[in-house]
C-alpha cells in the first residue's frame, strides 16, 4: 500500500492530465462520432473540463505544486454536477426536475449505459473524482517538502 502511496504521490499530476485527456476525448466522441446531443448538464461538466488539460499541461511543464488550488474548485463542482445528473438518470429525483434540459435533450435520458450502471455522467463523475484525488495527492506531496 506503501509503494501505491508513494507512486501516486509522485505521479498525480500526469495521471490528472492524461484523465483529462481521456474525459475529453470521451465527451467529444460521444458527441462528435457517435453523434448524441449533449444536454445542459453535460455542457457544464465539458466547461469544467476542457480547461483542466490546459491548467494540468502548465503545472506539468512548470512543476507547479500550486496547481491543486486551482483544479479543484473545478474537479469539485465538476463532481457535483456530474453527480446530480447521475442521481437524475438512475434515481425518481428526475420527477421534480429543477433543470429543464428541452433544448438540447433532457438531462435524465440514458444515452448510453454499461453493466447497468456506468452512464455517461458516472463517467464524468469519476473523472471528476480521481481528478480530485489525484490533487490531494499532490497537495500531500508539497506539505511533505
Amino acid at each position: 500500500m506503501e509503494k501505491l502511496i508513494k507512486f501516486l504521490t509522485k505521479y498525480a499530476l500526469p495521471i490528472a492530465f492524461f484523465q483529462a485527456w481521456v474525459a475529453t476525448l470521451g465527451s467529444l466522441y460521444y458527441s462528435e462520432i457517435k453523434h448524441l446531443p449533449p444536454c445542459t448538464l453535460c455542457w457544464y461538466q465539458r466547461i469544467l473540463m476542457y480547461p483542466l488539460i490546459i491548467i494540468l499541461g502548465v503545472a506539468i511543464i512548470r512543476k507547479d505544486k500550486n496547481v491543486a488550488y486551482y483544479v479543484l474548485p473545478f474537479s469539485i463542482i465538476g463532481a457535483i454536477v456530474a453527480f446530480y445528473q447521475d442521481l437524475l438518470q438512475m434515481t425518481p429525483l428526475s420527477e421534480p426536475s429543477v433543470i429543464s434540459c428541452d433544448a438540447l435533450g433532457s438531462c435524465s435520458a440514458i444515452q448510453i449505459i454499461y453493466f447497468g450502471f456506468v452512464t455517461i455522467p458516472f463517467l464524468s463523475l469519476a473523472a471528476f473524482v480521481l481528478i480530485s484525488v489525484m490533487m490531494l495527492f499532490v497537495l500531500k506531496s508539497k506539505s511533505a517538502k
